[in-house]
């Protein structure tokens, strides 16, 4: 077993995963058996609309990009993600790393469920375990019994599809921004602009397992992204004081939180900037993660 460099936060770290609900994608799955692809984090939008995105319908949103039309990032931003871009350039990559391995990623999250009478809540706060295979090509498990999964294993979806979040294929992507950036926008999907679709990706990225040259070329890209902005104290999931870098899309603020000395990624939370049609009022977080623990282990269900 090898522990990953990131020492200077408490004994774990990372994730974030998920990009539709993974109750969602289970449930699609029993009536639409058509290839899937594995998502890494719960999609920071209502269920509702998450539900629709998983079925393929477009929903249109009462809100819409607000930072659609805004400007570059400001300097205090960029010099924020330039910061956070070197402190990960700066991590010693994972050495010995093997394809028959796994990245163990413990998380504490809540986020915002539609139930059986259609009505949106937030979940409990709850622990969160992943094996993500280091290759994509070997069967992880998955443990969250909120989200209905009691160490499930899942075999792997081939051949991977352009985008997944393995390690082996975040080590084929471009080490500059400039190229990073134009990857982003080739591969970011869903339902919201290609800016939000983007920010989006970043945030997909930074809790797993990342090689440093990529990482920092990410956080670079995400400097460019119109609408990003930086707020200067946010708490994560465990209770962390971080730096968050955001962006506002249909009703919400996406904010992914940084370590404010370290830089390290601690966890994201989504915050609704106008009182949302699925009933929540303005302020409320809407979703909320923060990364535990982040090992290499041997074997897929096996804790450090």
């Amino acid at each position: 077993m090898n522990e990953l460099p990131e020492r200077d936060l408490p004994p774990g770290r990372h994730h974030l995963l998920k990009e539709h609900l993974l109750t969602e994608i289970r449930q699609n799955e029993k009536t639409a058996p058509a290839r899937r692809k594995v998502w890494f984090r719960p999609a920071l939008v209502a269920g509702a609309v998450a539900a629709a995105v998983t079925a393929g319908v477009l929903v249109a949103s009462p809100f819409g990009d607000r930072a659609a039309q805004a400007g570059p990032p400001s300097e205090e931003t960029v010099r924020m993600l330039e910061e956070i871009a070197a402190a990960a350039k700066a991590q010693p990559a994972p050495k010995g790393l093997r394809d028959d391995q796994f990245v163990y990623i413990k998380t504490k999250e809540r986020y915002m469920e539609t139930g059986s009478d259609e009505t949106s809540r937030l979940q409990p706060l709850h622990v969160r375990e992943y094996w993500s295979s280091v290759d994509g090509k070997h069967t992880e498990v998955i443990n969250d019994r909120v989200d209905g999964f009691d160490h499930e294993r899942m075999p792997p979806d081939l051949p991977l599809v352009e985008g997944d979040s393995h390690y082996r294929s975040l080590q084929k992507l471009p080490t500059d921004p400039v190229n990073m950036r134009d990857w982003l926008y080739r591969v970011a999907s869903g339902g919201e602009s290609k800016d939000q679709n983007a920010f989006v990706q970043v945030g997909d990225l930074c809790g797993g397992l990342m090689p440093p040259k990529q990482a920092a070329a990410l956080y670079l890209a995400a400097s460019t992204i119109p609408g990003v902005e930086v707020r200067g104290d946010v708490v994560d999931a465990a209770g962390r004081h971080g730096v968050a870098i955001t962006r506002e899309n249909d009703g919400e603020r996406q904010e992914l939180i940084f370590d404010k000395k370290t830089k390290q990624f601690l966890g994201e939370r989504q915050v609704a900037v106008e009182d949302l049609p699925t009933g929540f009022k303005k302020g409320t977080v809407t979703a909320h993660t923060a990364v535990l623990q982040r090992v290499v282990v041997d074997e897929a269900g096996r804790r450090p």
